[in-house]
């Protein structure tokens, strides 16, 4: 048998311990052999959930240890350089958390020192398997709507109050909605369509007291696509997730994948049954013109399979398969988010390069 992934996670915030944690830990081809803290309720927490594993009060020891071949950063956004950085110099592989950094230039210089080193380097997109997304991806493959004129992704919520002590709250480089919830939204439409031509952008705080913001929307334009990303907080009663246009019909997509909601429950792929599965309820309905025949139907959501982001990373560590998550493409979802705060204090629609 072949030898799994030595692991270690930095990080037992939300991110590692929803997103990171149960799939590294689930999965044969990697091994969670250290977890780092400074919690201790996060601490304490960890050891329960996975008494096996070392916890450890700081990032250094797992960066150190000679055992440990992928370091998974789940940490504050203003820390992922340095120890992205730190990690590849010592030989570790580095799945960073999204978003992979606060700017461009230092995106370019871990993308450098990944070449440098030798190791492995890419980006927790994990949105890029939501199910909902790889249904969307089929269809326009299809052909069935014609060609595309419009898509539309929308990730709504609805926190009026502010979060006490969160950091993505708080006025610091790389916080607010734009590279939390936006990241996502970007990565997916630089992965269906490219680099667009133009970009406008709005970035809004609407909350009393909210220090960064808390509303976008994003408008980008290809050779004959118009792209909509917008995501706000105080939005009660959602819109579609996803809607497209072509010249032959329309596809609309109401609900969010059900992964996210299924980890926080507690459940991972081998405890959950239809792990990833949508309710038929939340299937996407189609309205289009398909080989003459005028066609209304709902469309099965495909399945959502978070756990393939870690699968691939694994083989790809052992040389099995390509990487799927680029540090390139990471890095441009960032180029995009500097387009969109400057088109935000300009006011106005850049022309990209």
């Amino acid at each position: 048998m072949k030898q799994s992934v030595k692991t270690g996670l930095i990080g037992f915030g939300m991110a590692g311990r929803v997103f990171h944690a149960p799939f590294v830990n689930s999965h044969n081809g990697l091994e969670l052999i250290r977890i780092s803290t400074s919690n201790p309720e996060a601490a304490a927490l960890a050891t329960s959930l996975y008494p096996k594993t070392v916890i450890v009060p700081d990032a250094q020891a797992i960066i150190n240890d000679p055992d440990i071949e992928l370091v998974i950063v789940a940490t504050p956004n203003t820390s992922h350089v340095p120890l992205a950085k730190a990690a590849m110099e010592a030989g570790k592989h580095v799945i960073l958390e999204k978003p992979f950094t606060i700017t461009s230039a230092d995106a370019e210089e871990l993308i450098n020192v990944s070449e440098a080193t030798g190791r492995l380097l890419t980006v927790h997109h994990n949105r890029r398997f939501d199910g909902d997304f790889a249904t969307v991806k089929k269809l326009l493959a299809s052909g069935m709507l014609g060609r595309v004129a419009e898509l539309k992704i929308n990730y709504d919520r609805f926190r009026p109050e502010l979060r006490p002590h969160a950091w993505r709250e708080e006025d610091l480089p790389g916080s607010g909605i734009l590279y939390d919830l936006g990241a996502h939204l970007i990565d997916q439409a630089l992965h269906l369509f490219g680099w667009p031509r133009t970009l406008h952008a709005e970035a809004l705080i609407q909350r009393p007291g909210g220090k960064v913001d808390d509303r976008f929307e994003i408008i980008l334009q290809y050779d004959g696509v118009r792209v909509a990303l917008s995501s706000g907080m105080l939005i009660r009663q959602p819109g579609p997730h996803f809607v497209i246009h072509g010249d032959k019909g329309t596809f609309v997509k109401y609900g969010m994948d059900p992964q996210e909601n299924a980890l926080k429950a507690g459940y991972t792929p081998q405890t959950m049954a239809d792990w990833g599965k949508d309710p038929e309820s939340a299937w996407g309905k189609i309205n289009t013109t398909w080989q003459g025949m005028n066609l209304q139907a709902s469309v099965e959501t495909e399945t959502g399979r978070y756990q393939d982001f870690f699968k691939n990373v694994a083989e790809a560590i052992r040389g099995e398969a390509a990487l799927q998550v680029l540090p390139q493409q990471a890095r441009d979802t960032i180029r995009i988010i500097e387009y969109c705060f400057r088109s935000v204090r300009e006011k106005r629609t850049l022309y990209l390069e």
